[in-house]
């Protein structure tokens, strides 16, 4: 089963004290690409979050954002009483030096509190983010699951596309083989309606030995089998690609096309006939719808 490269998840986790949401968005690339948007200090799990995805993902650009609320727990308010006491020691100190009014020292005292390293912020070092890392896998677990079924459905969608491409390469495919035979023998009567013509009016006449190496040289010059073979070998190595697992097979039916479109080419350039390069022209046109929708393909 084929995978798009592109979709998205998303999976929350809820509890007393924490609240999760995990987004995923993926997008086409070549290769594996993770980009992760977090607060402080849950971005600190960017390689944690990587190698998560890495176990199930192969290419594509995948976004994550990762959003953390945990309520504020009264364990982290917390006075720095090492600070506060030498603060408050020192003010006591500087007006009994400068012999203040006691009134203006318990002024200054009351003040203390907002100085720098009393009372910090409950931060970065209260919030307990490793506690909370098995919690947020989980979440981003289910999120990545929920992304892949997406990308299953679009990848159904797309093969459905792909192998209808396929089929009428095939198609083009047999009926050019079909007009093979018939190149070699118009080629053979134009020859010899021309060389009539020609001594005709030499009255000379022509042996059917020269008229028919003629007709073999330019028939071993245009001999298109082994293109034909190889490309219904070719259509037959996408057809089964189609139906194995999807792992790398983005990467393994964009070398298939391009040897599609090789042997293409070489059909037309040496097949000399309107009808078979018409038939070219359209199985070109039909490699290049499937490339765009391979470039999508894990």
């Amino acid at each position: 089963m084929l995978l798009s490269m592109t979709g998205y998840g998303e999976a929350r986790f809820q509890s007393n004290d924490l609240a999760l949401a995990v987004e995923l968005r993926a997008v086409n690339n070549r290769y594996l690409k993770i980009v992760v948007r977090a607060t402080e200090p849950y971005n600190l799990f960017e390689s944690d979050i990587e190698r998560t995805i890495r176990k199930t993902i192969r290419r594509g650009t995948i976004q994550v954002q990762l959003r953390v609320e945990r309520p504020a727990r009264a364990s982290d308010f917390k006075l720095n009483t090492v600070a506060l006491r030498s603060y408050l020691e020192q003010v006591g100190q500087l007006g009994s030096d400068m012999k203040l009014d006691r009134s203006i020292i318990s002024g200054l005292m009351a003040q203390v509190v907002v100085l720098p390293g009393v009372a910090p912020e409950p931060g970065l070092a209260s919030l307990h983010a490793d506690e909370d890392w098995s919690a947020i896998e989980r979440t981003l677990e289910n999120a990545v699951e929920r992304l892949q079924q997406m990308r299953q459905v679009e990848g159904r969608r797309m093969g459905q596309e792909l192998l209808a491409f396929c089929d009428h390469i095939a198609h083009e495919l047999e009926q050019v083989r079909s007009r093979v035979p018939l190149v070699n023998s118009n080629y053979r009567d134009r020859i010899l309606e021309r060389v009539r013509t020609v001594l005709a009016e030499q009255a000379v006449e022509v042996r059917s030995e020269d008229v028919i190496r003629e007709v073999a040289i330019y028939a071993d010059r245009s001999d298109i089998t082994e293109e034909m073979v190889r490309l219904a070998g070719h259509i037959e190595q996408f057809r089964g690609l189609m139906q194995q697992d999807s792992d790398g097979a983005g990467r393994k039916l964009e070398f298939v096309v391009q040897e599609m479109g090789r042997e293409t080419n070489t059909m037309g350039s040496k097949a000399s006939d309107v009808v078979i390069s018409r038939h070219v022209v359209e199985i070109k046109s039909v490699l290049e719808k499937i490339r765009e929708i391979i470039q999508n393909v894990e």
